[in-house]
């Protein structure tokens, strides 16, 4: 089975209130402690209001990125294309790959927040066309095409890229939520996806339809999609215990779902957590909750549900957020690093047969023992100094030691 893939997802989402200097920050070496525990992506993304989401210029955030890790891919999450000329978006993502040394994914999307279409002047019904519009050019761009377009939002004229990225073809990825315009996209243009919408139950269980969607599209475009190259989003916070998780992760939960998902979003249906407690059951409660607060095996469960309803996809992204102070939040990702990936993946499978394989055979290695009991007997002065050696007096290896107070009683008989 190929590996599972997995990585993080930085929209960012943060209560206002802190100082923006130290969350940029902190943002920063978040991206370094993924990078150093082994994670294979990271994505941000680009808002321009709400207050909790201060990242404007994901390329300017993951060139800032690059410095600071070595072997991470560094993705849009996304670009909105509607809000750029698709030349400069272009222009921004090569340079993008050059600096980060060929690690840069192109995610793009039609845009989030419909407050940001509002500040720009952009009819919401016109975006998500104009998603389309702009990544059939930008793509074009990248193979070194030479490009004249004239649109209703953009006009270009005899235009080439005079640097190609450096990957020889860099990785491009749709954003996908509820609608199936992104999936359409994805197979359309025979290209990767980011499922954004699979944080609810909903949208976990709607995986398959949305997946459909991809292949009904690639078959249609005379294109293929791959599984491989399908992100899927889910949320958790990991500790020691599950009541420790919760304790840590439920105040915020809570913080985050009031304040931001209901007050200042409004988004229609939603109604505020009344407790912490609450909060938990509703988020992460039941068979098929996509969020996970609790333990690492409680995360691996999620995981290993989602391939079986999912039908399987290329890679997991966590969500960051909050829920949690900053120290637990790292020992979250820290802990998921140290035993959910490798479980996932079967990276400790091979140890844990070679243990089961010496305590199942533990009959066929007391020939060791044996081995160097005849040695010692084969020496006069070994043997005599049978009678008085104890237990951790000599320096083998106490899979090998023979039982030496058993000899020195036969020895004394």
């Amino acid at each position: 089975m190929a590996r599972l893939k997995f990585g993080a997802f930085l929209a960012p989402h943060h209560p206002i209130g802190e100082h923006p200097l130290l969350q940029f920050r902190r943002d920063l070496d978040f991206v370094e402690q993924i990078d150093a525990l082994g994670f294979d992506e990271f994505w941000c993304g680009e808002h321009h209001s709400s207050g909790w989401e201060m990242i404007a210029s994901p390329e300017m955030f993951l060139a800032a990125a690059g410095e600071r890790t070595k072997r991470i891919k560094l993705g849009t999450g996304v670009v909105s294309l509607p809000y750029h000329h698709p030349y400069n978006v272009a222009q921004r993502m090569v340079q993008l790959d050059w600096m980060t040394g060929g690690r840069a994914i192109f995610g793009s999307g039609p845009g989030a927040l419909a407050s940001d279409a509002h500040t720009l002047g952009i009819d919401p019904m016109t975006q998500r066309d104009r998603q389309d519009e702009a990544l059939a050019i930008i793509r074009r761009l990248f193979k070194g095409e030479r490009v004249t377009a004239r649109s209703d939002w953009f006009t270009m004229q005899d235009a080439a890229l005079q640097l190609l990225p450096l990957q020889e073809e860099m990785p491009c990825v749709v954003a996908s939520q509820i609608s199936p315009s992104g999936m359409t996209l994805a197979g359309k243009y025979g290209i990767g996806i980011i499922s954004l919408g699979s944080m609810s139950t909903q949208g976990l269980m709607a995986l398959p339809t949305q997946w459909g969607f991809a292949e009904d599209a690639a078959k249609k475009a005379g294109t293929t999609v791959s599984r491989s190259d399908w992100r899927v989003l889910l949320s958790w916070h990991i500790a020691e215990t599950r009541e420790q998780a919760q304790r840590e992760a439920g105040p915020g939960l809570m913080r985050w779902h009031n304040e931001y998902n209901v007050r200042t979003l409004q988004r229609p249906g939603l109604e505020p957590f009344t407790s912490p407690e609450d909060a938990i059951e509703k988020t992460a409660g039941g068979e098929n909750a996509a969020s996970t607060i609790g333990t690492p095996d409680d995360l691996v469960k999620t995981i290993k549900n989602l391939m079986h309803v999912s039908g399987g996809v290329g890679a997991i992204i966590g969500f960051v957020h909050d829920w949690a102070n900053p120290e637990n939040t790292r020992r979250s990702w820290d802990m998921v690093a140290r035993y959910v990936i490798p479980e996932i993946n079967g990276y400790v499978a091979k140890l844990r047969e070679s243990q089961k394989f010496l305590i199942e055979n533990r009959a066929v290695f007391d020939r060791a023992g044996q081995a160097v009991m005849a040695k010692i007997m084969e020496n006069e002065k070994a043997a005599a100094a049978l009678q008085h050696t104890g237990p951790g007096r000599v320096a083998i290896p106490t899979v090998n030691a023979p039982d030496l107070q058993k000899e020195a009683a036969k020895r004394k008989a």
